[in-house]
């Protein structure tokens, strides 16, 4: 594989990607990986009341909702289906599922995602590296054959 091709599962014969637990009431399924560039894509999933926790964008986000409801805060804007949500590098935010259904987004994010503690300390940074980790633990767990990053 050369460096500047994306690795992208959905592309490569695996339709049946895992999805990956990765808090309470939330999972996401990754459809493309450019580590060369520190970013992916991937369908994230919150079931009915769950909460992403505070966190910062060091890079772009663009994401697409395809179903359910979430609500931005701390701006408190309810966002549904056919939404389009821009975040700027830097920008801090928290958000939960609202209503009866379950919240899918599909997300292009640039750069690491921190996670904040109240006072603004780092508590984890989610990366283009990281997701390839959780890809390759969720395939083991799930019983899937994991496609070679390094190709």
């Amino acid at each position: 594989m050369l460096a500047t091709e994306p690795f992208i599962p959905a592309a490569a014969g695996n339709h049946q990607l895992p999805w990956i637990s990765v808090g309470h009431g939330i999972s996401k399924k990754l459809l493309a990986l450019f580590p060369e560039r520190g970013e992916w894509v991937t369908l994230l999933r919150l079931e009915p009341g769950a909460r992403i926790p505070l966190h910062r964008h060091q890079g772009e986000v663009h994401g697409y909702l395809l179903s359910g409801c979430r609500r931005l805060d701390p701006e408190g804007r309810l966002l549904g289906p056919g939404d389009y949500e821009y975040e700027p590098a830097g920008h801090v935010d928290t958000w939960t599922a609202e209503g009866d259904a379950p919240f899918v987004s599909l997300f292009f994010v640039s750069g690491a995602v921190e996670y904040l503690d109240l006072d603004g300390s780092v508590l984890r940074r989610e990366t283009a590296a990281t997701n390839a980790e959780e890809y390759h633990r969720a395939c083991s767990e799930q019983g899937f054959v994991p496609l070679d990053l390094c190709r």
